[in-house]
């Protein structure tokens, strides 16, 4: 038999910078239907492919599950404008089955797909992982840490988020005005 992996007893996720949460789904209305349902999930598959194939695209992890109503996924995106570029281009495989798809349902309600997208700001985010033998979620596309580093509970880990972003931005601004100020002293 084989070994379980060493699991870690708290982890948490460590992301630098703003990134993105999307969730869509399929909602099989009609369950017998198998010929309106089973081309979304097929052609679902195709989208997921060419989505997490390119890094371009921004694609960090996705977790899946199956519900009673249909497919559910969890993605996690380094920026919603590469998700949104993805989703808008052509030479990709969204908009042939977007067109598919309306073509194929034309109002008869067989078959509901749906996605939501957040945006979450640099810091503004928690996770904590206990005695997951490897990472999931978040922690599974960007860095998997000890929980001590961001705070033990879960308003400790949004603060030292917070504190980071704020740390990063006073960083980046005053690189900023330094170049600036060198710019101008050399003009």
């Amino acid at each position: 038999m084989g070994e379980e992996p060493k699991q870690r007893p708290r982890m948490t996720a460590e992301v630098e910078g703003d990134f993105a949460v999307f969730i869509t789904g399929m909602r099989i209305n009609r369950y017998w239907k198998i010929h309106q349902w089973y081309p979304n999930f097929r052609d679902m598959r195709k989208i997921l492919m060419a989505l997490f194939s390119d890094p371009e695209n921004g694609a960090m992890s996705a977790h899946h599950a199956w519900t009673r109503r249909g497919p559910i996924l969890i993605g996690y995106f380094r920026s919603v404008e590469q998700l949104e570029r993805f989703a808008n281009d052509p030479q990709q495989p969204h908009a042939e089955v977007w067109a598919r798809y309306f073509k194929r349902m034309k109002k008869n309600g067989d078959v509901g797909v749906w996605h939501e997208t957040f945006v979450v700001r640099s810091g503004e985010y928690e996770a904590v992982y206990d005695y997951m033998p490897s990472p999931t979620g978040l922690a599974m596309g960007t860095s998997h840490v000890p929980v001590e580093r961001r705070g033990d509970l879960a308003v400790h880990r949004r603060a030292t988020g917070a504190r980071l972003a704020r740390e990063r931005t006073a960083a980046q601004e005053s690189g900023e005005e330094k170049a600036a100020a060198g710019r101008v002293a050399s003009e």
